[in-house]
């Protein structure tokens, strides 16, 4: 690709991009940038200097140039975004269908985190508001993320874990997880994974409350539409 491939109407940018796509495969040398881009190389030079300042891109000992560390975090930011905009109206649906709040969360290290709600319940300790996080030991939501984890991460998981390796086994089996107490006293939920374009789980779609509104056996009740909702969230992401 050369400048004359493409135009957005500024042209540092579009000699910024250049140097981006060129990079997309491998790290390469200033000489191949050169070769590959078109343009001169005091040009391809300075860009990409500059650029490796903003850690938009980065040297190896070879010096070879390669994408930065800046560009996955805005992609990761990006993808955040796009979970967040294709959760949102189905989480609304899923409380309005069950009358129970709904969340979507995540795993961050060791803890899981509420990043989008719907709905609320009178005891805010059972529910949780938006980025709160809690320990990965324990809960239908732990589980849920944990179960299709890679075998290292499945390890370390569980040694503090107050679930083993068969609840794991029988949460991927069926497809969710329920819990009864596990968030405090008379507290109930249960929880389905959330799958993205490469079919790993990037969230867990749950519902939780009291147990008087769940019941002690919330899967036999509302499986169905978890399970619904998080395989929607899923299509939504692949659109």
């Amino acid at each position: 690709m050369t400048l004359s491939d493409m135009s957005s109407g500024v042209r540092v940018l579009d000699k910024a991009s250049l140097l981006l796509s060129a990079l997309e495969a491998e790290p390469a040398s200033l000489a191949t940038l050169v070769a590959k881009t078109g343009l001169p190389r005091p040009t391809a030079h300075r860009l990409a200097v500059a650029m490796e300042r903003l850690d938009l891109l980065t040297r190896d000992t070879a010096g070879r140039f390669g994408l930065g560390p800046r560009l996955a975090d805005m992609s990761a930011g990006a993808r955040q975004n796009s979970l967040l905009l294709a959760a949102e109206p189905v989480l609304e649906r899923l409380h309005e269908l069950t009358g129970v709040s709904a969340q979507l969360h995540q795993r961050r290290g060791v803890r899981r985190v509420c990043v989008l709600s719907a709905g609320s319940q009178d005891d805010s300790r059972q529910t949780g508001p938006i980025g709160a996080a809690s320990p990965m030991r324990y809960g239908s939501i732990a589980q849920v993320l944990l179960a299709w984890e890679d075998p290292d991460q499945l390890y370390e998981g569980l040694r503090e874990a107050r679930f083993n390796g068969a609840t794991l086994s029988g949460v991927r089996r069926q497809g969710w997880a329920e819990s009864v107490g596990d968030d405090g006293p008379g507290s109930a939920s249960i929880a389905a994974p959330v799958r993205g374009l490469d079919n790993r789980v990037v969230g867990a779609v749950a519902l939780s409350g009291p147990v008087a509104q769940l019941s002690r056996n919330p899967g036999r009740r509302y499986a169905g539409h978890v399970i619904d909702a998080a395989i929607l969230i899923g299509e939504r992401l692949s659109r």
